[in-house]
């Protein structure tokens, strides 16, 4: 369901693309027109293949599927890596433009242009200047996420089923665990509220940081925002954590047995959840970094190493949470 849902924005973003670059075609190589519509053929074959063989363990060809399969996953990879590329230059050249005056902008395009062996003139044939192209790049830059997403979510259920190849299952250890929702028992329903309260919260909390960050108002109002943006999400990071620590402890009085068979859903979760993390960590790290470094140290740096921190702390918890939870058995 995920995946298909990812691939519909998928196939809307290259409409979009294919409108895009269809809007100045006279100056653009054809290759920029085909790959869109090549990757759309891409995502609707794939998304068949994964929603009618994902359960299937191959005994049989078992090279030449390992073969298709691992193909599929570095072309997976690779469209993830073009969709990262393309969103940051475009993102830096956003930036730029935003900071310099048009004629500067205009004048360095033309340079590069210059030295990459391309025509000046072309700069002003290839500028989109009409309405519907607008909404065109507009739109398919939007939904950049979206595609990224597809490309991370099939290549994991690619590797599984590279992994599931050729594998016997031992029916007699495999446990099968329905879940049971009821909405007003237990703390289901207090456990849904509050994470409604804590994302409709978030979104507002985002909605105005933006704005009045990004917005021409005087330096108070930008350090009133950032001042609410840190404290909600400090807060919201000390209640994850808190309650991390408690559901690791509630394992500690649940006497259950520790799943040590090999499952290679379970293990691709853990490494990709491990791998998140680490770049959370990074950026974390640097920020501690640059906070210590700075001069001079304002409330705002204190809420900033402070979140830093927490988000460390945060990753930490809820990973130990999550990957002791993914070993144990049902009841």
């Amino acid at each position: 369901g995920g995946l298909i849902l990812f691939a519909i924005f998928s196939l809307v973003m290259d409409v979009f693309k294919i409108g895009y670059y269809s809007s100045f075609y006279s100056c653009l190589s054809a290759i920029k027109i085909i790959y869109p519509i090549v990757q759309a053929i891409f995502v609707v074959i794939q998304t068949y293949f994964l929603w009618v063989s994902a359960k299937d363990c191959i005994h049989v060809h078992l090279n030449v599927t390992r073969c298709g399969l691992m193909l599929t996953l570095t072309t997976n990879l690779a469209v993830w890596m073009s969709a990262v590329t393309d969103e940051s230059v475009h993102k830096a050249h956003s930036k730029l433009k935003k900071n310099m005056t048009e004629e500067i902008f205009r004048w360095l395009l033309k340079g590069n242009l210059a030295i990459l062996g391309m025509r000046s003139s072309s700069v002003e044939e290839c500028n989109c200047n009409s309405q519907i192209c607008q909404i065109f790049k507009n739109g398919y830059f939007w939904l950049y996420p979206f595609n990224i997403e597809y490309s991370l979510f099939a290549s994991a259920m690619v590797y599984v089923m590279w992994k599931n190849v050729g594998r016997f299952i031992d029916h007699h250890s495999h446990h099968i665990q329905r879940l049971r929702f009821r909405l007003f028992r237990r703390t289901f329903f207090v456990g849904i509220m509050l994470g409604l309260v804590i994302l409709v919260s978030g979104l507002g909390v985002l909605i105005l940081y933006e704005v009045q960050v990004n917005s021409n108002t005087e330096s108070s109002k930008k350090s009133q925002a950032l001042t609410m943006y840190y404290i909600f999400n400090i807060v919201c990071l000390s209640l994850m954590s808190l309650v991390c620590i408690g559901g690791s402890v509630i394992y500690r009085f649940d006497k259950r047995d520790m799943d040590r068979h090999k499952n290679p859903t379970r293990t691709l979760d853990v490494a990709l959840l491990m791998g998140a993390a680490l770049g959370q960590y990074a950026i974390s790290y640097y920020s501690i970094v640059a906070i210590v470094a700075s001069t001079p140290r304002d409330a705002i740096s204190a809420l900033n190493l402070t979140y830093a921190l927490l988000m460390i702390a945060q990753h930490t918890f809820q990973n130990i949470f999550i990957i002791e939870g993914l070993h144990r058995q049902p009841p």
